[in-house]
């Protein structure tokens, strides 16, 4: 997991242009998605981090976002609420 802002913009722009980081996450809300996805394109860059893989985003504890990865985030609801 990488902090958006301890990256410098050249070291940002390098990653995300040779596919290193695939996912970006909301630090305080413990939410991943894609990049494309409205809502993580608003989070401020102090919140956001940035994932190597959607596993990696799952082992520190994130969920999937609900707006970008509805089928994902289904399945961890319905995990979730299954819980006695």
């Amino acid at each position: 997991m990488k902090k958006h802002d301890k990256l410098s913009k050249s070291e940002l722009f390098h990653a995300l242009r040779h596919q290193r980081l695939q996912w970006a996450g909301n630090r305080r809300l413990k939410i991943y998605g894609t990049f494309h996805c409205k809502s993580g394109m608003r989070m401020k860059a102090e919140n956001r981090v940035f994932f190597h893989t959607e596993q990696e985003a799952k082992e520190a504890g994130y969920r999937p976002c609900g707006h970008c990865m509805q089928h994902a985030y289904k399945v961890w609801k319905s995990k979730t609420t299954d819980l006695p």
